[in-house]
């Protein structure tokens, strides 16, 4: 039986504040301290390459465990049960494609951007736009899931229902966002997510063990009383969600694709290993982050189970932020306000480093491949390249505050889960090309990465994702004609045919020293680039 009454989060709204504050204002003079060293273009988009790989993993860590997994997931495991958890497997095997594939090979190609390594032996104009348009679509779509995750988790901790105090709240984290990027740059937002990887985990696993405890750290204890509480013993089967009839498996199917696909080609995860010194560095980031990531996603296992057992189903859709706000409703039924208001912090830590993770990829590959590589054709100095990164971030940070206000109400993991169906339709399949076809050309790469881009947008816009039902984004609307949530199981494999067909059907072939150059740099890392201080 439910045994928390969201009314009584009123009472608690002076300490969350204080709580909040308290984190600013500490992460705003880590953030201070750090943009001191802030004097070059390596400097402020990949911190001088000077943290090391288990530093860099834990940061990797605290960018990758946003909002959806934290909020998004625990909702969706104390709602849907075992298909909720699907997303946490989704999201962790996916690190196995970064390291085996990805992360030591773009560390040696790579500068600061995706597109650096694209257009390594490519033609670099029409390649850096390409990667720049793809990369700040994936950005923007993630930006989207985090505000609407902030939207959820203050109007669940202050009381705010109406759309203007969420939209407001939205706007505070937007401008916050700018803030700390505009100082600290990735030096200052890499220890901004090192701190908050450190509070989620350990919050988590408090919640874990105070959980465990309650059932006798008898884990079929906690997952009978899930049953009970919600009077079905479908959630512990696999189906609930995902295998009701044939187009939901099929969903499944496609959800399952841009996960695992997805991370390894993720801007801002790329972006991270460009900030340590070596390709070995890279590799053991890449470890460091499976283990960390690994571990807290068993943790939202139980408490997704523990929020469906002790807070309930009915009582958590119920509440302000939705399917989003388990987590926090179920701390405040452990601990009261003080867990509440510590654990509400931690996921708001969560949603501005990762904000401020993906501001600075996009300001970076908006700055360094459209500005400095396409416009300014590469005369230009690192100060004025800086400046106009500066720049964009502003403008970043107000699109991301309008788009937040517009998905505020989104389950967040869904609204991640399409950022991650975008990056593999427009990113993977022209990454692993450019690393491993010799024959890849730009024709190849232009047509894969506009032709995943184009066909996972469109097909997410005709999706029910965005109209056609209660759900939606666009509750009235009714043009939903592709049947799928999700566009991975069409958009990905589009993609990688694009790449191969724009190839064989390019009579121009790439220069074969630039061909051999990038092989040999990329599996030795000959000529990659250095650290710039210690």
């Amino acid at each position: 039986m439910p045994m928390v009454n969201v009314s009584d989060l009123k009472d608690t709204t002076a300490l969350n504040i204080g709580i909040f504050a308290l984190f600013v204002a500490i992460t705003l003079v880590i953030v201070l301290r750090a943009s001191k060293n802030n004097k070059t273009a390596a400097d402020y988009y990949a911190a001088g390459r000077s943290f090391t790989g288990s530093q860099n993993g834990t940061a990797i860590a605290g960018d990758y465990l946003s909002a959806a997994s934290f909020l998004g997931i625990t909702g969706a495991i104390a709602i849907n049960g075992y298909d909720g958890f699907l997303y946490s497997i989704g999201f962790l095997v996916a690190w196995l494609v970064a390291l085996l594939l990805v992360a030591e090979l773009l560390r040696n190609t790579g500068k600061f951007t995706m597109a650096d390594v694209l257009s390594f032996r490519l033609k670099q104009r029409p390649v850096r736009i390409a990667a720049a348009i793809s990369t700040l679509a994936v950005c923007f779509f993630y930006l989207l899931a985090q505000m609407a995750g902030a939207g959820s988790l203050i109007s669940l901790l202050l009381g705010i229902s109406d759309w203007g105090g969420q939209a407001l709240v939205i706007t505070i984290v937007g401008i916050l966002m700018i803030v700390y990027v505009l100082i600290g740059g990735m030096k200052g937002t890499t220890w901004v997510q090192i701190i908050k990887a450190i509070l989620l985990i350990a919050g988590a696993a408090v919640m874990t063990v105070w959980v465990l405890s309650i059932y006798g750290f008898n884990l079929s204890n906690l997952l009978g009383a899930a049953v009970d509480t919600a009077k079905n013993p479908a959630v512990l089967n696999p189906g609930l969600q995902y295998g009701k009839t044939g187009t939901t498996k099929l969903d499944f199917i496609s959800l399952g694709l841009a996960l695992v696909l997805g991370t390894a080609a993720l801007p801002h995860v790329l972006m991270r290993f460009y900030t340590v010194p070596t390709a070995k560095e890279a590799r053991k980031s890449v470890v460091w982050a499976i283990w960390l990531i690994g571990i807290f996603y068993i943790f939202t296992l139980v408490l997704g189970y523990g929020a469906g057992a002790l807070v309930g189903a009915d009582t958590i859709k119920a509440a302000p932020g939705g399917v989003n706000s388990a987590a926090p409703l179920l701390a405040f039924f452990l601990g009261g306000p003080l867990l509440l208001g510590f654990i509400s912090a931690v996921a708001f830590a969560t949603i501005l480093a990762v904000v401020a993770g993906l501001t600075i990829t996009a300001a970076a590959s908006f700055a360094h491949d459209i500005y400095a590589s396409v416009f300014a054709k590469g005369k230009v100095d690192a100060g004025t390249e800086v400046k106009v990164a500066r720049r964009t971030v502003v403008v970043i940070g107000l699109l991301a505050i309008l788009g937040g206000i517009f998905a505020n109400g989104q389950n967040v993991a869904f609204l991640v889960a399409l950022a991650f169906a975008v990056a593999a339709s427009a990113n993977l399949p022209t990454i692993v090309y450019s690393l491993f076809w010799k024959k890849f050309t730009t024709q190849g790469a232009l047509w894969s990465m506009y032709g995943g881009l184009g066909s996972a947008i469109i097909l997410i816009a005709l999706s029910p994702v965005v109209s056609g039902s209660k759900t939606s984004m666009i509750p009235g609307a009714h043009f939903a004609i592709f049947p799928l949530s999700n566009p991975g199981i069409i958009s990905i494999p589009l993609a990688f045919f694009l790449g191969w067909l724009g190839t064989i059907l390019d009579k121009r072939r790439e220069d074969a020293k630039k061909q051999a150059e990038m092989e040999v740099r990329s599996l030795t890392g000959a000529g990659a680039e250095k650290a710039t201080d210690h």
